[in-house]
């Protein structure tokens, strides 16, 4: 579990939502507490004490360079331990953001330099448990979303909380 301080910049794709709600009924442990359907683009990102102006234009400006993009979930992924619904409409501003902050490994470094655009359906769990999750998913396919912002979010003692949104185009 992060720490507070730590903060993410995300996609929210509410049309994804049905799928986590899948994963939720079959074993709510599954599903990430506190945050909606989402794309990351960075985590963890830079911490919340270091969010300067600077950053903050950094990350409007960024945003800004891309018009909303269509987000169709086709394909679904299912791995040891994971279920995702991959996200290739959205890897270029994953990676624009990665270039933006080389010194920020996505994810530690866990998983290389270029992680694969993903919204996370359900982590952990028994593989006879992630292949009902992708059973009770697969129906629900395909989704299609139109990713409006690149959110920056921090956790707090609170909970995850907005720190900026930042509009795709303007």
């Amino acid at each position: 579990m992060p720490a507070p301080g730590t903060t993410a910049l995300l996609i929210l794709l509410p049309a994804a939502e049905p799928a986590l709600a899948a994963a939720r009924r079959i074993d709510p442990a599954l599903v990430r507490p506190g945050l909606p359907a989402h794309v990351t683009a960075l985590y963890p990102f830079l911490p919340d004490n270091a969010l300067t102006d600077e950053v903050l234009t950094a990350v409007r400006s960024l945003a800004a360079g891309f018009p909303p993009p269509e987000v169709p979930l086709t394909e679904l992924v299912v791995t040891p331990g994971f279920v995702a619904l991959a996200a290739p409409a959205l890897q270029a501003i994953a990676d624009a953001v990665c270039v933006r902050w080389p010194e920020v490994l996505p994810y530690g470094g866990r998983f290389g330099p270029r992680p694969a655009a993903h919204v996370t359906v359900a982590m952990g769990g028994s593989a006879e448990t992630l292949e009902q999750v992708a059973g009770e998913v697969r129906p629900l396919l395909p989704l299609v979303d139109r990713a409006a912002a690149l959110q920056l979010v921090a956790l707090t003692d609170r909970g995850w909380e907005l720190r900026l949104e930042a509009p795709f185009g303007g």
